[in-house]
């Protein structure tokens, strides 16, 4: 067994499902929270680490001193920091102005290098321009590896084979819809296709922000990491890969977040906001059914103290009280939540 297996067989670690109800407009429904924040670097992309760095050594086995370089908004690369040095190869994370400042220190303190991208890319966010800068390293030292997250398959696959029969066998029979944040589409597809094939009563519902093409739609502007891309994704095979998109303003998605931490203590990323939006906003549009709906919580919210949850970040970018309405607006339909159930 080389070095690499039992640090990867060591990385991936079952994630609990939380229970809450969630009321908004009159009606009280089951939400349960897929708590990703439980992994070893605290995302679920704590699992497509494990998966690329497998596919990449499986292809060419990763030798001590080999330089591994990805793009990422900054849970991926949290996750290929911890993994890489126990292996004794080199990380280097090409990143970009929206990263937060707490996964830079952290990425810096575990031994990454660090390259910022300070370009826009014309479409809302940096992806296209951390991408042009990962193809011209590779260009430019032949012997550094790319896992290439937005492509490889074996990113979905990890998705199909854990994450998604974790959540159908913690919800159980009563599942009803999963709603899932698309940023690179790897997560979405995997669990999507697991379902396709193991429950396919259950609805696949991709939840995007507005200003992102990462589904469909024109890009803009997006506040919140880990969600929505400057371009489609790839790894999405089209529609067939869910039943229904849901787009859902990042401004509303803050303040769900906030509801969401003052009711039940539970502090979550900007895309777990999104995906309980989506829920809601799906609720008033008629798809509830009375079962469980899971969203992923892709990570929670400890790195984004001085950002989501910030009025001060907030001020610097003219949305205070953008963020204050759409919490009051929430407020007076209704919206609540109550902890009282127990993670499964």
């Amino acid at each position: 067994m080389t070095p690499l297996q039992p640090v990867l067989a060591r990385a991936i670690h079952r994630t609990p499902l939380l229970l809450l109800d969630v009321a908004h407009r009159g009606r009280v429904r089951r939400l349960g929270l897929k708590l990703e924040e439980h992994g070893p670097t605290g995302s679920v992309k704590d699992r497509s680490a494990v998966a690329l760095l497998r596919a990449l050594h499986d292809e060419r086995p990763l030798a001590p001193g080999t330089v591994v370089v990805e793009s990422t908004s900054g849970n991926l690369g949290l996750a290929l920091a911890r993994l890489l040095p126990a292996i004794d190869c080199v990380f280097l994370a090409v990143v970009d102005l929206k990263t937060p400042h707490t996964t830079l220190r952290t990425l810096t303190e575990r031994g990454a290098r660090t390259i910022v991208v300070d370009e826009p890319d014309g479409q809302g966010g940096y992806l296209l321009t951390r991408l042009r800068t990962v193809r011209e390293l590779c260009a430019r030292n032949p012997a550094y590896r790319w896992p290439n997250q937005y492509e490889n398959p074996a990113a979905p696959d990890i998705h199909r084979r854990t994450t998604g029969p974790e959540i159908t066998e913690q919800a159980g029979p009563r599942l009803g819809a999963v709603y899932i944040p698309v940023s690179t589409g790897g997560t979405l597809a995997g669990i999507g296709a697991h379902l396709r094939q193991r429950r396919p009563d259950i609805a696949v519902v991709a939840v995007d922000v507005t200003g992102s093409t990462a589904v469909s739609g024109g890009t803009g502007r997006r506040l919140i990491p880990g969600i929505g891309a400057s371009r489609p994704s790839v790894l999405l095979k089209g529609p067939g890969s869910y039943d229904r998109a849901v787009r859902v303003d990042d401004i509303e998605a803050i303040a769900v977040c906030r509801i969401l931490a003052e009711d039940t203590g539970l502090v979550l990323g900007g895309s777990s906001g999104c995906a309980v939006r989506a829920l809601l906003s799906d609720q008033d549009d008629g798809h509830a059914d009375g079962r469980i709906a899971v969203c992923l919580a892709a990570d929670g919210g400890e790195k984004y103290h001085d950002t989501l949850y910030s009025d001060d970040w907030a001020g610097e970018r003219g949305i205070v009280k953008e963020i204050a309405a759409a919490m009051e607006r929430l407020r007076r339909e209704g919206l609540f939540f109550d902890r009282k159930h127990q993670e499964h």
